[in-house]
């Protein structure tokens, strides 16, 4: 029996998200050993010590279910950010903000504007409520065309999206543009501002979100511990916006969404200001030395505001190559940049380590 015709058509329509390969799978297929894994935006420092600790003591307490409102956390986090209790929602990772926004504001007919190559999930949970994707071209200088995305909305539009820093680009959005931006929208939309990478910033004229969302209750900006905290593993976002729109996701959000790991291992992250600065500091540093070897190699590489730069290498992308020396980056075939790989800061060592594989392959292939 095949269950095909019962599949709702925008599910079958759906290419499922491809992660970054696993060190693990690497090694298994290639008979490798000890590769390094530069594609997805992880914290080469790892979790916060401090996170650590509190996973540690909380461990014997997984057979009870978690606090379901995150209290202590929305307390710590409401505090640290200015905003009201009611105004935070909790999720799964960031992702799953999206997908209760997808739930709450979208169905077949609604439109959902959004700049591309962006993040790969802004499509899949539109599709995946049945929505219509309006994709909008990045500019050459690979920055979100605000004006273009502008352009784009229509009566059926319900969210834009707009993700500062972008991901894959690292490209980021300055708060004159951006304001010039947010002035112009139309009131029938809801504005959802992807901040996942907002911690490792270093332009000064980055954009006051959420001071934003007092003058434009349509606005949710979503954070995430997954990058600079360094817990992608244990899943933990927040989205922060008006406590009407908040109040909608949370009809949509499951309950105990949120494990009680996660909500414990956050909550400690947040006290360990000298883990966040040093992985600041150390990615600040990985992001001058990828930029400035990789352009020595002759490499374009684009500004970047996040924890990872985009390089064009020319056709390929050199991903096989980097592939089989153990260096993992990601290939951006699927975003339409088929010349181009995103490769993660990692430690001052790893960093060495792909720039050295970049050389020996260029080394390769002139003298082929």
């Amino acid at each position: 029996m095949s269950l095909e015709r019962l599949v709702n058509p925008h599910i079958l329509d759906l290419e499922p998200y491809t992660p970054g390969k696993p060190i693990e799978a690497v090694e298994r297929e290639l008979g490798i050993s000890g590769s390094v894994k530069l594609a997805s935006n992880e914290n080469p420092l790892g979790p916060s010590p401090k996170a650590l600790a509190a996973l540690g003591k909380i461990a014997s307490d997984v057979n009870r279910y978690p606090d379901g409102a995150c209290f202590e956390l929305r307390a710590r986090l409401s505090e640290r950010l200015g905003v009201a209790r009611e105004q935070l929602v909790f999720g799964c990772g960031a992702d799953e903000i999206l997908e209760l926004l997808a739930k709450t504001f979208l169905a077949p007919g609604v439109e959902a504007v959004m700049p591309w190559p962006s993040f790969a999930m802004y499509p899949i949970v539109v599709k995946g409520m049945g929505g219509t994707v309006v994709q909008v071209p990045l500019t050459e200088a690979m920055g979100h065309d605000l004006s273009a995305m502008l352009e784009a909305i229509s009566e059926r539009t319900r969210i834009v999206f707009v993700c500062n820093p972008n991901n894959p680009t690292g490209t980021s959005i300055g708060s004159d543009e951006f304001a010039r931006f947010v002035a112009a929208l139309p009131d029938h939309v809801v504005l959802a501002v992807d901040e996942a990478y907002f911690e490792f910033v270093r332009r000064p004229d980055y954009p006051d979100t959420l001071a934003l969302i007092a003058e434009r209750p349509g606005t949710i900006v979503l954070r995430t511990f997954s990058k600079i905290y360094g817990l992608a593993g244990l899943r933990v976002g927040y989205g922060i916006g008006s406590a009407e729109i908040v109040g909608y996701l949370e009809r949509a959000r499951h309950p105990f969404n949120v494990n009680r790991l996660a909500e414990e291992a956050a909550l400690a992250a947040l006290d360990d200001a000298e883990h966040a600065r040093r992985t600041y500091e150390m990615n600040s540093e990985g992001i001058d030395f990828l930029t400035r070897e990789l352009s020595a190699l002759g490499h374009r590489v684009w500004p970047s505001d996040a924890n990872f730069v985009l390089v064009r290498t020319g056709e390929g992308g050199y991903y096989d190559a980097l592939l089989r020396q153990g260096v993992i980056v990601r290939p951006l075939g699927g975003f339409g940049l088929d010349d181009c790989i995103r490769i993660s800061v990692g430690t001052p060592d790893e960093n060495q380590r792909c720039v050295k594989a970049m050389q020996r392959i260029q080394e390769t292939e002139a003298n082929a």
